[in-house]
């Protein structure tokens, strides 16, 4: 809308300009006032741009010395009777008519036509130029409809894309939230059931410390996990509530360290973060931890989080073997371990569709460090 309307008062403000170059005798006042137009729509354009809208002030500021009192100063600086030089400041309600149809409620959008149409009317009045009054009331109402009628299609749209991301959000975070419940079911395979199995059959002692500790380690996990569930099924019951990440991280932390990973953590100022992006953001870390324990070929990671302007960065590093990471994210060529797959599809779009990015640096023999951020 500033983009629109900016360029419809600029044709105006030309008008003024090209009226002016061809009656130089219309005398000084009338290009002092020209300039004070240009300086005005610089103002009122400027600062919309500088904070992503118009500002009602501006607006009604323009509304009065462009659009109502303009038009009187330059009929008086021209006498009232200069063809040509006065009818460019009668233009200039039109693109005013249609800032204040962008950047004010409709009443107020309605009061502000109103009093253009009749500070025109009072200064068409005063001039001996006949000219097509009605045409141009027509026109200053239909500039002020048509950017109202701009502006809601362009919010109605904005709305349904956001609707959308949304919808896109939370079916990714389910399908996260599947993939992650499938991705325990094989680590219970690997693990508890493996041990219970192991025990039943009788091929192992299950009283030796070894024993014990594993199934001690085990029983935690499986204590973590229930844990888990009643969370997630409280956060589905109410929509939209935000979640600590702190929280959220430790349980990523002692899910990996429940297969076998020893993870160094450190938090420091961490938010709540919405529950779509606190899925998306621990999946993606669940998958950074999961390729450190698959392929880094090292026991040990280092996951920092810190909180920055209500955002997040978490960072998971490792000593390890390291990776190509450029040949991984092309195509995985030379990652037979299916790392690059793992990079794109569960940290790098996860973290894009929430708004949020994931940077990875790794070289062979150089370990790996993952960053992921959000906002991005």
């Amino acid at each position: 809308m500033l983009l629109a309307t900016g360029l419809y008062r600029a044709s105006h403000l030309t008008a003024g300009i090209t009226a002016l170059v061809h009656a130089p005798a219309s005398g000084v006042a009338v290009g002092a006032l020209l300039g004070m137009a240009l300086g005005t729509s610089l103002l009122l354009y400027g600062a919309g741009y500088a904070q992503g809208g118009f500002g009602p002030r501006l607006v009604w500021a323009d509304v009065l010395l462009t659009g109502c009192l303009l038009p009187h100063a330059v009929l008086w600086a021209s006498a009232g009777h200069v063809p040509g030089t006065g009818f460019w400041a009668l233009l200039l309600g039109g693109s005013a008519a249609a800032a204040a149809a962008a950047g004010l409620g409709v009443r107020q959008a309605g009061c502000a036509v109103v009093l253009i149409l009749a500070a025109h009317v009072a200064a068409q009045l005063q001039t001996d130029t006949v000219r097509p009054l009605t045409g141009h009331l027509v026109s200053v109402v239909s500039s002020a409809v048509m950017a109202r009628v701009f502006w809601w299609y362009l919010h109605r749209q904005g709305t349904l894309l956001d609707e959308a991301r949304e919808q896109a959000v939370r079916a990714e975070a389910e399908r996260a939230r599947q993939a992650e419940r499938m991705a325990h079911h094989r680590a219970l395979h690997d693990t508890v059931l493996a041990t219970l199995t192991t025990i039943a059959s009788g091929r192992v002692d299950a009283n030796t410390p070894g024993v014990r500790e594993r199934c001690a380690r085990e029983a935690a996990y499986l204590r973590r996990l229930v844990q888990r569930s009643e969370r997630e099924e409280a956060g589905e019951e109410k929509e939209g509530a935000e979640v600590p990440a702190g929280e959220a991280l430790e349980d990523v932390v002692a899910a990996a360290e429940c297969l076998g990973l020893t993870v160094t953590a450190q938090y420091h100022e961490l938010p709540p973060l919405p529950g779509p992006v606190a899925a998306a953001l621990t999946a993606a870390a669940t998958e950074a931890l999961n390729n450190v324990r698959r392929h880094a070929g090292t026991s040990a990671a280092y996951l920092t989080a810190i909180g920055r302007g209500g955002g997040i960065t978490v960072t998971v590093v490792d000593r390890g073997r390291g990776f190509d990471a450029e040949a991984a994210l092309v195509g995985g060529r030379g990652t037979a371990t299916g790392t690059g797959t793992g990079l794109r599809r569960s940290m790098h779009a996860r973290m894009r569709e929430i708004g949020g990015a994931a940077d990875v640096d790794s070289a062979p023999g150089e370990g790996t460090r993952v960053e992921l951020r959000w906002p991005a």
